[in-house]
């Protein structure tokens, strides 16, 4: 009888069942097992309290171990939901940063285009002032040249008349 205890001690216990209004947990039969009848002798009450105390201390166990298993399942179930956030939050930061940076982009980009056209323009003034000067200077120079010719001419005359030239006192009046 000892053998058979030490058995039933070793022996995988089954998980407990939740019994609602009267109803299994798993909607299958519910299976009680039978009372021990009072022992006829001293002996067999002695084993019998043995059997006792070696059952409740399996079924002690048998919740101990149920209370584990279902501590650790609820703690992974806490890791898989901070994880799942975590990668949620990953990746609306991911999101928002490549948002942001597509803008600074974009306005980089816009930048580059203003500050190219403003250089275009200011070439295209520098261009057109350097036109202006080289005509102003053409002017100058053909202004030159007739004066200079004009006085060639002048001095020529002179020189064949034997004549000098005159000095005029009040140029702005004659």
């Amino acid at each position: 009888m000892e053998n058979q205890v030490a058995k039933e001690a070793h022996a995988v216990a089954p998980p407990p069942t939740t019994v609602e209004a009267g109803k299994p947990a798993g909607g299958g039969v519910v299976v009680q097992t039978p009372v021990p009848a009072p022992p006829a002798n001293k002996a067999a009450a002695s084993s019998a309290t043995d059997r006792d105390a070696v059952l409740s201390k399996v079924e002690m166990e048998r919740k101990l171990s149920m209370v584990k298993a279902w501590e650790e399942h609820e703690k992974s179930k806490v890791d898989n939901r901070a994880e799942q956030k975590m990668s949620s939050i990953l990746s609306w930061e991911n999101t928002k940063k490549a948002s942001i940076e597509a803008k600074l982009r974009t306005r980089e980009e816009k930048l580059e285009k203003k500050k190219a056209e403003y250089a275009e323009k200011m070439r295209n003034r520098i261009a057109t002032i350097h036109k202006e000067a080289e005509e102003k200077r053409a002017s100058v120079e053909a202004k030159r040249q007739e004066e200079m010719l004009k006085y060639q001419e002048t001095a020529a005359k002179h020189r064949s008349k034997g004549t000098t030239p005159k000095k005029k006192i009040l140029e702005c009046f004659s």
